[in-house]
């Protein structure tokens, strides 16, 4: 997402902070929103197929072999 986006965003949810302690707000980053379509198994809209998968999602761990070329 665009960085001058993600502060604008940011901006407002403070703003409305300020003048409304009493109001909850949570904010979503396309990152967020990823995270949850893959953490449930649903299908991202056609425009997200596109891009890649979010970096920081967990699961298991891949081990590669970095020692391939094995000498007999």
């Amino acid at each position: 997402m665009n960085q001058k986006l993600v502060t604008k965003k940011n901006r407002k949810i403070r703003l409305l902070n300020e003048h409304h302690p009493s109001v909850n707000c949570k904010i979503f980053y396309q990152r967020d929103y990823l995270h949850l379509l893959i953490k449930y198994g649903l299908d991202a809209p056609d425009h997200l197929d596109e891009q890649p998968t979010p970096t920081r999602i967990p699961g298991p761990v891949q081990v590669t072999n970095l020692g391939a070329s094995e000498a007999s």
